[in-house]
């Protein structure tokens, strides 16, 4: 029956069946169960018509309406008609459909109008309200909570409007009762009130009061959560269990000589206690699978070359893979800077790299006598074969596909272990729904004699003042990032641009005194090393650059950046950028330019940037105003599609649901008992089980 399409169901058809199909992806029975509603209004209220005020939402008359009469020709031909009540009358506008309502609706007889008032020429109307005729409200055809559900303009334009899809529902749910079996244990049904699957769909989409209806959606978020988490956990579960791993049971000359002599600073206590699990993890016969989480600037690279010398010094190679061709350079000359006069071979494979080059560089990895590499998706194409890999460390994991990560993955017979490293700190309800399956380290100390970033916002207006304060820290001796959010001159955005930036600047601070470098993403590889490697050195004071500055690039000298358009940038990306700066011993600042109208949103972002250097406080705030998707990049970020629930405001139930999987899965690990019956068999049937944080 659930399985039965959606055309079949009384009111569809085949053709509003295949819309439904095309619009919104309801193509069963059971799709349009899922089809939760997105808010609920309250029907059990009437105002009369004195009471409207055109700032009321939305608001429900009971009164007579009049013959309708048309207005105006063309497009601004209108269909009038007026309620009215014991305390007055108002008009009811439509502008589309007239001729059905023509049809359709009866003079004088006694209305429920809904709808969101409006005015005209000063008096308040209602336009295109909901029409019911009084007699079969009072029959019981109206709840006092009215479900609202997500349509399209072209379902609405079929007659398939919010209402339309209700009724459907409502005809549904009578042929589906018996068929919605429990899918959660009793220990758990009790616990969200003993509402049970069945009553809770039902009080969902016809829900007869407030109380109800809040228990039954948590029902719903639950269960749903719940087997995210508990999916999630199986799949640890059994990784540990079945997927071996190379046991790296020595540290010997590559670890210690290192750290001996090419530690470029004493390890903080968070890197030690990091290095210590990763060193457990690697050593006990099973793969490792473990998410590295630390703010930008907390050293995570060189816990990261810590793993791969462990690697090395138990006959095995190791790969780390950046998402950009500038990361990955940027990763190597870290490593290659580190390392110094060690005998260890460090080559880097790019998309740019030199056929001559690449050549060489795979027959020696296959042969071992490359021990690391670095390098971009180039990593993953058949020819790159290595003769014994066993670390990969994947740097800003969520810009990766899955498939993609498996592909590196499959490169050894037993599967490598696998480190993720990401400066974007990953707030603790997107960590626990993508990385579920992952054990976590989290480096929350900066390297010593770092100094916070001092951040502050400045209005355009100030700008004088800002370039002031420029010229004072370049004759310190001090470098500058100026960053634009466009290349050129948009004629649809009014933003600051980076070459007119790179122009009012070199203007600013000319040569010969100061020198003013620019990058961007249209330069060719050759031109951005270029730049970057002057900036580096010391030969330009200020680079203008756009976001491509924003991962990877380090130049501890560099104490000020200037961020253009500030309120255009999201709040992870603006932390990224800040990440740049407070590399080296000197304060450093971040200024924050902007317009003189700001938004609600930009405010809030602005005003968090200023507040705090917190990345995790700033990725929770980031998530409250942007949404999971957008936040991670809705393609690669591998967020399952939540029907009812919400990460952000369910936050605390999804906390709930993983402590729930994991009590069910440390006393019954195999999900055998009676009382685990209804999980075990939910789980045997659901096809739309994905692991979705799995990286290997």
């Amino acid at each position: 029956m659930l399985d039965s399409p959606i055309e079949y169901l009384k009111g569809v058809g085949p053709l509003r069946g295949e819309l439904l199909r095309k619009e919104l992806g309801i193509g069963t029975f059971s799709d349009l169960l899922f089809h939760f509603p997105f808010r609920y209004i309250d029907r059990s209220r009437f105002h009369t018509v004195s009471e409207l005020r055109e700032e009321h939402q939305q608001v429900q008359l009971r009164g007579r309406i009049s013959a309708p009469r048309t207005v105006g020709e063309k497009q601004g031909r209108r269909l009038v008609a007026t309620l009215s009540d014991a305390s007055g009358s108002v008009e009811l506008v439509w502008f589309k459909g007239l001729k059905w309502l023509l049809q359709s609706l009866k003079p004088n007889e006694e209305y429920i109008v809904f709808g969101r008032p409006g005015s005209f020429k000063g008096k308040v109307n209602l336009p295109h309200p909901e029409l019911e005729l009084a007699s079969a409200w009072d029959t019981g055809m109206e709840a006092a909570l009215q479900p609202v559900y997500s349509t399209t303009e072209k379902l609405a334009a079929k007659g398939l409007t919010s209402r339309a899809l209700w009724k459907l529902v409502k005809t549904l749910l009578p042929q589906v009762s018996g068929l919605l079996p429990e899918t959660l244990g009793s220990e758990q049904v009790q616990w969200l009130g003993g509402i049970s699957r069945e009553e809770a769909f039902h009080q969902v989409h016809a829900p007869t009061h407030a109380q109800i209806l809040e228990s039954a959606r948590r029902r719903l978020k639950f269960e749903e959560l719940f087997y995210i988490q508990i999916g999630l956990l199986r799949q640890k579960q059994r990784t540990q269990q079945s997927v071996r791993g190379h046991v790296f049971a020595q540290v010997g000359d590559h670890v210690n000589t290192f750290y001996a002599r090419h530690l470029p600073f004493e390890l903080t206590g968070a890197q030690k206690r990091v290095v210590k699990e990763i060193r457990k993890d690697m050593g006990n016969g099973r793969q490792m699978n473990r998410l590295l989480q630390g703010d930008v600037g907390s050293g995570k690279t060189l816990v990261g070359l810590l793993s791969m010398l462990i690697a090395l010094d138990n006959g095995f190679q190791a790969a780390l893979m950046a998402p950009t061709e500038i990361l990955a350079r940027q990763h190597f000359a870290t490593l290659t800077r580190m390392l110094g006069d060690m005998p260890v071979v460090v080559r880097l494979l790019t998309g740019s790299t030199k056929q001559a080059e690449r050549k060489s560089l795979l027959t020696a990895l296959r042969l071992g006598e490359v021990h690391i590499v670095v390098g971009t998706h180039a990593l993953l194409e058949d020819r790159v074969v290595f003769q014994r890999l066993g670390l990969v460390v994947i740097d800003e994991q969520h810009r990766f596909g899955v498939a993609q990560r498996a592909r590196l993955w499959a490169k050894s017979e037993v599967p490598p272990h696998v480190l993720v490293m990401t400066a974007t700190p990953i707030p603790r309800t997107l960590a626990m729904t993508l990385y579920g399956d992952l054990d976590t380290s989290i480096i929350d100390e900066l390297p010593p004699g770092r100094k916070a970033i001092r951040t502050v916002h400045r209005f355009d207006s100030s700008r004088n003042a800002v370039f002031a304060f420029l010229e004072e820290e370049i004759t310190k001796g001090r470098q500058v990032y100026v960053v634009y959010p466009l290349i050129e001159e948009s004629e649809n955005v009014d933003l600051k641009h980076v070459m007119d930036g790179f122009e009012s600047l070199s203007r600013r601070f000319p040569l010969p005194k100061y020198a003013v470098g620019i990058v961007h993403g249209r330069q060719d590889q050759a031109t951005k090393d270029y730049e970057m490697a002057r900036f580096k050195k010391g030969e330009t004071n200020v680079l203008v650059s756009t976001t491509v500055i924003e991962v990877g690039v380090d130049v501890p000298n560099a104490s000020v950046m200037v961020i253009e358009n500030a309120e255009r940038f999201g709040l992870s990306q603006l932390h990224q950028l800040r990440g740049r700066v407070g590399r080296g011993a000197e304060q450093s600042y971040c200024i924050l330019m902007t317009g003189d109208r700001l938004g609600s949103d930009a405010r809030t972002r602005i005003g968090t940037m200023v507040r705090t250097n917190d990345g995790f406080e700033i990725a929770e705030t980031d998530l409250k105003l942007r949404g999971p998707g957008d936040l991670l990049g809705t393609q690669q970020s591998g967020l399952p599609q939540l029907r009812i629930a919400d990460l952000i405001e369910d936050s605390a139930l999804l906390q709930q649901a993983r402590q729930a999987a994991l009590r069910v899965l440390d006393e019954d690990p195999g999900l055998a008992e009676p009382r685990h019956a209804a999980i075990a068999r939910t789980l045997r049937e659901r096809k739309d089980e994905v692991i979705w944080g799995r990286i290997s």
